[in-house]
């Protein structure tokens, strides 16, 4: 009753101030008639206050999102579906949705009555610039008296967590450095044992030279097979981010953090569906093993929409988790690098094939003049010293696409490696996922 009393609205504690006034006009001026419409105008906000107070809707809400997984920058819609479960007939009901700024203003909406198991929809959208992980809800639910004199506010307990991704980009197929006719790190990682032919063959592919057709196989298998320049690999690489806020210039959604966020996903959403098993390492601690296939870009997604700037100073703590192993795929999404890191990061490649996406993160924000001539001049430094490691440097400033910078180079930017080209399958389509919920108001 108490909760009731508090909502009452402005026209019902206009009521009640009306009726106190015609009262202590009844007593001054002796009319008492003024009495009795003091009654009348004073009834009418307590009959209100005690509908209100004794309404017992039991109501279930689901809400469903369409994508389960959201991209940042685009757009998803919610639908939520309210139903009456008791046996009373409910009035006209207001509801208010919950929702993070970042997401918008919240919505409202106006449902009719609903009968006695009757149920009804409405549908929403949210866009969302900046990736990371947003909490819907919880909704809720405004009942009034039909002239509009008390009003009571109900709130389902549930919310619903929604994530949203950095922005992935599809990136073509490109030769890395030391590409080797009839071997490839997209190839399945063994082969059925049969013999030592079996283990220095493989199957033909378009564009294998016809003198290393190895007959003797080819007449066993029934299928035309080729010599094998070495051994099959596992297919194994490591990506690692550079989300030191010290590295990275500029805010939100154009920051960019935001840019090499953007670049990593795309880069390990690009080597996953290669076949690629990677581990994805940064500053800040995340270093997590990951399948090839989809599987493994969900969880790598998850990951990268949480990243938040460290304060981490230094590099060194993520250059140490670099996997060191023989001929494995290294890339490296990195901002602002001292000497002794960009040294360092250099001396982490072993053999294999290394790309280095260095950010100008400068000119992502404006600076004196000279000193913006030295920091440029330590960046030109640190693209030499790369790629006089072995490393293929991709230069990235503002304005720049991952996808623009992921293509076929002439040659390599170091000495050649023995990784060869990658061939990566078009992207999976996702298919949309509810994330519902069931409650019942209190």
């Amino acid at each position: 009753m108490r909760a009731a009393l508090r909502g009452l609205t402005t026209r019902g504690r206009s009521f009640l101030a009306a009726a106190a006034a015609a009262t202590l006009s009844a007593f001054v001026l002796g009319e008492r008639e003024l009495l009795q419409v003091a009654g009348l105008l004073a009834a009418l906000p307590v009959l209100a206050v005690i509908a209100v107070a004794r309404t017992r809707y039991r109501l279930s809400c689901t809400r469903s999102v369409h994508p389960g997984r959201i991209e940042a920058g685009t757009a998803a819609s919610v639908t939520l579906r309210l139903e009456n479960l008791s046996r009373v007939p409910t009035g006209v009901l207001l509801l208010e949705e919950q929702l993070p700024p970042a997401l918008g203003e919240p919505p409202r909406f106006v449902l009719d009555r609903l009968s006695s198991r009757q149920w009804s929809s409405v549908d929403y959208p949210i866009r969302v610039d900046v990736r990371g992980r947003y909490e819907i809800g919880p909704l809720t639910v405004r009942l009034s008296d039909p002239f509009g004199l008390c009003e009571l506010t109900r709130s389902f307990t549930r919310t619903e967590r929604i994530i949203v991704t950095p922005q992935v980009a599809p990136l073509a197929p490109i030769p890395l450095d030391g590409d080797r006719s009839g071997s490839s790190l997209s190839q399945p990682r063994s082969t059925a044992a049969r013999g030592q032919d079996a283990a220095t063959t493989r199957e033909y592919r378009h564009g294998d030279d016809y003198r290393r057709v190895h007959w003797r196989s080819t007449a066993r298998t029934g299928e035309l097979m080729v010599r094998r320049e070495e051994q099959p690999r596992e297919s194994t690489g490591t990506v690692l981010l550079d989300a030191r806020f010290a590295a990275h210039r500029g805010s939100g959604p154009a920051s960019s953090l935001e840019w090499a966020v953007s670049a990593a996903a795309s880069i390990t959403c690009h080597l996953l569906r290669a076949g690629f098993d990677l581990n994805l390492v940064t500053d800040s601690g995340v270093d997590q093993s990951l399948s090839a296939g989809a599987g493994g870009e969900n969880l790598a997604l998850g990951l990268l929409a949480e990243v938040e700037p460290s304060r981490i100073q230094s590099l060194g703590m993520a250059l140490d988790r670099f996997r060191h192993e023989r001929d494995q795929l290294l890339v490296a999404v990195v901002g602002l690098l001292t000497p002794e890191e960009c040294t360092r990061l250099a001396a982490a490649r072993t053999g294999g094939t290394s790309i280095a996406v260095l950010i100008d993160s400068t000119a992502w924000a404006s600076m004196p003049s000279a000193a913006k001539a030295e920091a440029d001049r330590r960046y030109q430094e640190n693209i030499a010293r790369l790629s006089a490691g072995g490393w293929r440097v991709m230069p990235a400033r503002p304005g720049a696409r991952i996808s623009s910078l992921w293509v076929p180079s002439e040659r390599g930017s170091g000495p050649p490696s023995s990784s060869p080209g990658l061939h990566i399958p078009p992207a999976p389509e996702y298919e949309p996922r509810s994330n519902g919920f069931h409650g019942v108001s209190p």
